[in-house]
């Protein structure tokens, strides 16, 4: 997988965190909105990106989710991490449920982060 930039790779972990309870909730797209238009404020094609995330198998989801988390601590400062998991927390809660899966890869995002 070719490495991607922190907001590229914060796109696919909220992705990922929205779908893995089986069921995109239209709050969970209001979230992910939010988080394009503060990271992309000028107009940008991410129909790439989609489509890798939607060609993933539910068991590849995983491996890509620690990529891409990978690949956000990398490019991004301590500050960001923090900002970016309490959006985390607000997605997984946007439909006001958490799912078992949801806080599975919530604290496995927290963990490869070193903040758990």
């Amino acid at each position: 997988m070719k490495k991607s930039n922190k907001s590229i790779a914060g796109y696919h972990l909220l992705m990922i965190l929205s779908a893995v309870d089986g069921e995109f909730a239209p709050e969970e797209g209001m979230h992910i909105q939010k988080y394009l238009t503060d990271e992309f404020p000028f107009k940008m094609n991410l129909d790439d990106e989609l489509d890798t995330i939607a060609t993933l198998h539910m068991d590849e989801w995983e491996n890509h989710f620690n990529f891409h988390a990978e690949c956000f601590l990398e490019d991004s400062e301590e500050k960001e991490r923090k900002s970016f998991i309490k959006f985390a927390k607000s997605l997984i809660k946007a439909d006001n449920r958490v799912d078992d899966m949801e806080h599975k890869y919530y604290k496995k995002l927290k963990s490869i982060w070193g903040m758990d």
